[in-house]
């Protein structure tokens, strides 16, 4: 032991090799770039096939071609967006409508009236739009037979609006916050179950390969403990960035995600989280792993681990529809359900930053506390080899 290090110095040199180790692997560098593919792929096919006039409904005019400005204004005014084409005779828009190329055929007849071909039946919303397009023509048309001009008379009652004034508004992104919940929350859970494992198979490996004995005699055990955690936390942390800058960066570019400010809060957060998230959990794999000297044993000591992340990605999930719920908002304040749950009170807007910085604190008192407790059983366990060792043994009892 004469010859040890000194604390930085080794648990940087630990963690460097295993973050070395980890990168170096053909299966990592492979799977990761396959899995980026998928996420900007997939991404990308959203936005081509779910935006632009794919969501507004196809009309086809024949003959007068006035009322197609009208149907368009009238359409964005209703929130029922409508592209017009025009189409040269009624058999052509009768087969149109039949092959459904188009969702309704508007025939303009005399005296302002028209004819509405559709298929089975015209949507509500799409007839509302139609109805009041004609309204609105023959209403123009008459007050141009008066002798009064339509834009003068517009002018004139201008001012005469309703105001909606909400006391709690619709959030218009909520759809896209929850997509960010859901995808925060996922990420959270493969990453820190994932890495947390390697934590605890790479102590069983060097454990029963008995490297670990050679390791020990120039570093201390807590050395050891805090560089594998710190390299293979590192690597996690590095894969985890370049999943979430790669998602936010591709829906922003698509414009599939268009709250930018909450976007890139939401990826600071989620991989901010997934540190704390991580050093909780990887100090006790660490010491899971050093109470067996089998990887097949491995599940059995870090099944509760295990246990405890499914439980708090349950409860993840109840609160995505409902983030400002009793539920989301009491365990939030718990590590390690913090760890899930505030990211995702975080993209919903709906965490203060009194909460923020409370959970963090939170979060480093806990984890600090439970890895003084790992340090002794990793201690105690780390050079027992053969049978496991009892969590009555690895407490000294």
């Amino acid at each position: 032991m004469s010859n040890q290090l000194s604390g930085g110095r080794a648990i940087g040199l630990v963690a460097r090799r295993e973050f070395m180790t980890q990168i170096s692997k053909k299966s990592f560098v492979i799977s990761n770039v396959i899995i980026l593919v998928a996420i900007v792929g997939g991404i990308i096919a959203f936005s081509l096939f779910s935006g632009g006039d794919e969501d507004k409904s196809k009309i086809g005019l024949v003959g007068n071609q006035s009322l197609s400005a009208t149907m368009v204004s009238i359409g964005d005014t209703l929130g029922n967006p409508v592209t017009v084409t025009e189409v040269s005779d009624d058999g052509t828009a009768r087969n149109q409508v039949k092959d459904g190329d188009l969702d309704v055929a508007v025939i303009a007849g005399s005296g302002g009236g028209v004819t509405v071909v559709t298929k089975k039946e015209v949507p509500t919303n799409l007839r509302a739009v139609i109805e009041s397009s004609v309204a609105q023509q023959a209403q123009s048309n008459a007050l141009s037979a008066a002798g009064i001009d339509p834009a003068q008379l517009a002018e004139a009652t201008s001012t005469a609006v309703v105001t909606i004034d909400a006391i709690d508004p619709p959030d218009p992104e909520q759809g896209q916050r929850i997509a960010m919940s859901i995808a925060a929350v996922v990420l959270l859970y493969m990453q820190i179950l994932l890495f947390g494992t390697y934590v605890a198979m790479g102590v069983v490996e060097e454990k029963s390969s008995r490297v670990v004995e050679l390791l020990l005699s120039t570093l201390r055990p807590l050395q050891l403990l805090w560089g594998k955690v710190l390299g293979i936390g590192a690597v996690g942390l590095m894969q985890m960035a370049a999943y979430a800058v790669a998602g936010v960066a591709t829906g922003l570019a698509t414009g599939v995600l268009t709250v930018t400010g909450t976007a890139i809060g939401v990826l600071f957060g989620t991989l901010g989280w997934f540190i704390l998230g991580f050093l909780f959990f990887a100090v006790l794999y660490a010491a899971a792993g050093s109470m067996v000297s089998r990887q097949e044993d491995v599940n059995a000591t870090a099944m509760p681990l295990a246990l405890l992340v499914m439980a708090m990605v349950s409860v993840a999930f109840v609160s995505v529809s409902n983030p400002e719920g009793t539920l989301s908002n009491v365990l939030s304040w718990i590590p390690p359900f913090s760890a899930i749950l505030m990211p995702l009170r975080i993209s919903a807007g709906v965490a203060s930053p009194f909460q923020i910085v409370g959970t963090i604190l939170l979060m480093l008192v806990v984890t600090a506390a439970l890895s003084m407790i790992a340090a002794k059983i990793y201690q105690r366990s780390i050079l027992r080899i053969g049978k496991v060792v009892s969590w009555k043994e690895a407490f000294g009892r």
